[in-house]
């Protein structure tokens, strides 16, 4: 019997039984060995402050439904094909694959849904592969150039990806903003020139040049007060955090207009129109997927928890954030 993860409400979630499926003629099984948590969209979905009615993901085939409980969700599954249909070459069978798909023991998918990892990829870290995507999403939207000065919202596994990302740029400087301690240690020691608490942050950049660019990481909407002080005339702010239900008066009464800043939506279900003439989602998924070796999994993979006690995993990160970042489900 298959067994799925499902949200069933407010910081309830449960593992339920599935009738087990066979490959369709263009599909393969996966057994799934390990499942990321994405600690930013989940735990929305798990306190209860994701839209209700919104599309899970419109743009996966794998993800269906809305928000609203009991859903099952989850997008960073890797494993080992088992099976595979009848179209499909026998070759994919033991090839270790990753898949966006929700938390669950074994799923079959179309064979096209299933991304061949490289053996220069351990399977652990191909489970922050979303990540790293998103990440590379916003270095496109932002296109950072030599010398520029960057400042980073949030050291959690987005910000910290990105902060990796930027790293190899040859920036004037690189800074995060980050009001935990280990988080602000760990994005020095992955690139960050500096890292400053929240609370120093308007003394800090009043007293230095404004940043270029800015990526507002943290999925607290307050941060886009303190991302307008660290901007200056003609500042480009990327906002990655998806805010969910979450609210907070922005102050754009100051220098926004003025300074013609300008906020960048940056999400990576799709491709910036600007880009799309030479780019598509799988270059970019594949220049993630290279970027996943220069990528420092073991210092962000804080936990790993049996997928049987899937609720542990969520309770941790929701209630240790200082000492918690990515979550990785186990399942042999």
């Amino acid at each position: 019997m298959t067994k799925a993860l499902y949200f069933t409400g407010e910081q309830e979630v449960t593992i339920r039984n599935e009738p087990e499926v066979s490959p369709q003629s263009s599909e393969v099984a996966v057994q799934t060995i390990y499942s990321g948590i994405s600690p930013g969209t989940e735990l929305l979905i798990y306190n209860d402050e994701a839209p209700r009615n919104l599309s899970a993901d419109a743009s996966l085939t794998t993800i269906n439904g809305d928000l609203s409980y009991p859903t099952k969700y989850g997008y960073a599954a890797v494993g080992k094909v088992t099976k595979t249909g009848e179209d499909v070459d026998s070759s994919w069978v033991q090839k270790p694959v990753f898949v966006f798909h929700p938390h669950q023991t074994e799923f079959c998918v179309d064979v096209s849904s299933a991304i061949p990892i490289p053996s220069s990829v351990d399977l652990e870290t191909a489970t922050m592969l979303p990540s790293v995507e998103t990440a590379t999403n916003f270095l496109l939207d932002s296109e950072p150039k030599i010398g520029e000065r960057a400042v980073v919202f949030g050291a959690g596994v987005i910000g910290l990806c990105t902060v990796q990302l930027l790293s190899q740029f040859p920036l004037e400087s690189l800074i995060v903003v980050e009001p935990v301690t280990r988080r602000q240690e760990l994005a020095r020691k992955l690139g960050a020139d500096e890292a400053i608490h929240p609370d120093a942050a308007e003394t800090y950049f009043d007293e230095r040049d404004s940043a270029d660019v800015i990526y507002e990481v943290s999925g607290q909407p307050a941060a886009l007060d303190d991302a307008l002080v660290a901007a200056g005339y003609d500042s480009r702010i990327v906002v990655g955090s998806w805010y969910g239900e979450k609210r907070h008066p922005v102050d754009l009464g100051r220098d926004f207009h003025r300074d013609r800043i300008s906020i960048i939506s940056s999400q990576v279900s799709t491709l910036s129109p600007e880009l799309r003439g030479r780019w598509t989602t799988d270059r970019r998924l594949s220049v993630a997927m290279r970027q996943l070796t220069h990528i420092n999994a073991s210092e962000m993979i804080t936990d790993y928890v049996s997928f049987q006690e899937s609720e542990k995993a969520y309770k941790r990160l929701n209630q240790t954030p200082e000492s918690t970042l990515q979550v990785v489900l186990t399942y042999t």
